[in-house]
């Protein structure tokens, strides 16, 4: 019965969305993180737009402070950093979103194949998942990246690389726990074939905990980028958060404004991914809604 009750099917889909939709309204700081995410999402498309200034221009006399000319001041080079966020909002938010995406396709389809089959594949797997994770995250993504040159792709896929094994255990403990319910039984007993029960039965009932896993992911990502941005080692093509303070990083104690402003920018940004995963939690998790 309890099976039964959890099946996503026995729940108009609308009034699903709506129950989620009041235990993440409940959340007052998840609230706030949607409010933060939205401001942020406004920045990203349409900054550019806004502000139609270029970051890499040099409008007035390096490291001036935050005034009228330039409102959050310029850097070494005299560039208004300000335009600099506005531009910069693009690539780290891009860096997030697909490096999480990347983690995702390869922690979901090992985490899928090794809780499905189990035996020597889920043995294999969880052997090579082990493997990545007791290495250092940050110092695996700096060869990957000092390896095939600074790039964004080179950058999203190291950060992909360095952070899948979180998803794929939670996948693999998600079909071990599903893959014995009852309305899984009836679906094999009518004939449905492996690739059927896996991807189209048993991962839509593993979602939940997946999704909170992704939204916390992009914060996770945005501080990789921020960190190979801080050593050098981010796109030098590109603007983004991490580049201009690791650009300003020998000038903190001239220009403070330089780093300071990018590094609250980062952590409005972390904070609002954070709080929105949060809720979201409160919004998914089953239990939390039969509480």
């Amino acid at each position: 019965m309890s099976d039964q009750i959890q099946q996503p099917d026995t729940i108009v889909p609308s009034r699903r969305f709506l129950d989620a939709w009041h235990m993440f309204a409940a959340n007052k700081a998840a609230l706030l993180g949607l409010a933060l995410g939205v401001f942020i999402a406004i920045i990203t498309i349409f900054g550019p737009f806004i502000y139609p200034a270029d970051p890499f221009e040099m409008v007035t006399a390096p490291m001036s402070p935050p005034g009228e000319d330039v409102l959050l001041g310029s850097d070494y080079l005299g560039r208004d950093i300000l335009a600099g966020i506005v531009y910069g909002a693009r690539t780290t938010v891009l860096v997030g979103f697909a490096a999480t995406l990347f983690t995702l396709v390869i922690g979901i389809l090992i985490g899928v194949l090794a809780g499905f089959y189990g035996g020597w594949v889920e043995n294999l797997l969880m052997r090579v998942t082990e493997f990545f994770q007791v290495l250092p995250g940050l110092l695996l993504a700096m060869v990957l990246v000092a390896l095939f040159s600074p790039s964004l792709g080179t950058i999203i896929f190291a950060i992909g690389v360095v952070s899948w094994t979180p998803v794929a255990r939670l996948t693999r403990a998600e079909f071990l726990k599903i893959k014995e319910r009852e309305f899984v039984m009836a679906e094999r007993a009518m004939g449905a074939t492996d690739w059927s029960i896996m991807w189209k039965v048993i991962l839509p009932n593993s979602a939940p905990p997946l999704i909170v896993a992704a939204t916390l992911g992009v914060g996770v990502a945005i501080l990789f980028e921020a960190a190979l941005s801080f050593l050098g080692l981010g796109d030098p093509n590109t603007y983004s958060w991490g580049y201009m303070i690791g650009a300003s990083r020998d000038f903190i104690w001239d220009a403070w404004w330089a780093v300071t402003f990018p590094g609250l920018a980062i952590f409005i940004t972390v904070l609002s991914i954070s709080l929105i995963g949060d809720g979201l939690n409160d919004a998914l998790n089953p239990k939390l809604r039969l509480a």
